[in-house]
């Protein structure tokens, strides 16, 4: 009976592109600790498997909790809500759907100017596939899933978190529910207040950088230094754009005339949302790797990045692990390359 439920439910439920929806791992319980055969009304636990067509190898999962009560001869559910980890975009509104030869966009129909926005966003998409491809090749899917909420609140709801701290950051790569490590099932998730207040210039970036992520999530460890990967995501982004390093480091830049330098590479927790001079430490990133790729060329770059996320890092010293790969990779230590950086740094005041 349950099953017979909950699969009616699944099918009903309003996920524009799904390939599956089923309730798993499904588990009863009456009122009182009593029996379920004989409740009038009874709880499920049960965790919501969703996959969408051409994006998710694995299953995305939603645990849940339904409140389920007889209804004349049958049964009916009177109430669901998630019961742990972030809720699917569905909960907030009524999805939309669009897509791109390489791209898939869900947005609550509430984004203001949605079909305009979401004609754009499948064309940043795409042309984020093809300039993230010219880098890292083709062993990644190619296909990104952009999840677009209709306000910075809703936002932070996705990401569990405050509002505020989300303040300026226009949007964020996260790992699907449930899913594997290894399964390339992220979804970039935009935050429609600040991504609406970019030019398109800068929305590509945001989207080519976060794409970035998606395509070297399998390079990608928890021992991978932030500022490399995140700088690797910016100079993909920029790559070729035709702009000044004054112009891509605004922020550094007045720091440097300022007589603010930084003494060393940006530690992770320069990263975190709401961090101060967190712009700064994106744009010292971006430096970082901009300086490898033009002294090296950037297969190093890319055999570099994908040398420090080998499975060989677990329990090795960051610093230690990052000075003997530079060495492998470029010839040079860290105190060499991290001199080398601070130049460039320098430098930005010099026009």
């Amino acid at each position: 009976m349950v099953e017979g439920l909950l699969r009616d439910r699944a099918s009903a439920l309003p996920v524009p592109g799904a390939r599956t929806a089923q309730y798993r791992e499904i588990v009863l319980s009456a009122p009182d600790g009593g029996r379920t055969d004989g409740a009038q009304r009874f709880t499920v636990s049960a965790d919501l498997a969703v996959r969408i067509d051409g994006y998710d190898e694995q299953p995305v999962v939603y645990p849940r909790r339904l409140e389920v009560a007889r209804a004349g001869d049958g049964w009916s559910i009177e109430r669901e809500e998630r019961a742990g980890g972030p809720p699917p975009l569905w909960d907030l509104g009524t999805v939309r759907t669009a897509s791109g030869a390489h791209c898939r966009i869900l947005a609550l129909d509430a984004v203001p100017g949605l079909m305009a926005v979401m004609a754009a966003m499948t064309a940043f998409g795409d042309r984020a596939v093809a300039s993230v491809s010219e880098v890292w090749g083709s062993a990644w899917p190619g296909r990104v899933l952009f999840e677009l909420p209709a306000t910075q609140a809703q936002f932070a709801q996705l990401m569990e978190s405050d509002p505020a701290s989300w303040t300026g950051m226009a949007a964020v790569t996260v790992a699907a529910p449930g899913a594997p490590g290894h399964a390339p099932a992220d979804r970039v998730v935009v935050n429609p207040d600040t991504y609406g207040k970019l030019s398109d210039f800068g929305r590509q970036v945001v989207i080519t950088h976060e794409t970035t992520h998606v395509a070297t999530r399998a390079d990608t460890r928890a021992w991978t230094p932030l500022w490399l990967s995140e700088g690797v995501a910016d100079w993909t982004a920029y790559r070729d754009c035709g702009r000044t390093p004054q112009q891509i480091a605004p922020e550094l830049t007045r720091d440097v005339a300022a007589g603010r330098l930084p003494t060393a590479l940006p530690a992770d927790r320069a990263f975190a949302a709401g961090a101060e001079g967190i712009s700064q430490a994106y744009e010292q990133s971006w430096l970082a790797c901009a300086l490898i790729a033009r002294r090296h060329g950037p297969d190093k770059l890319v055999s570099f990045y994908r040398a420090v996320g080998a499975e060989d890092g677990q329990g090795e010293d960051r610093d230690h692990r990052t000075d003997r790969l530079l060495r492998a990779e470029l010839g040079l230590g860290l105190a060499e390359f991290t001199r080398l950086w601070r130049d460039e740094v320098a430098a930005l005041a010099a026009s």
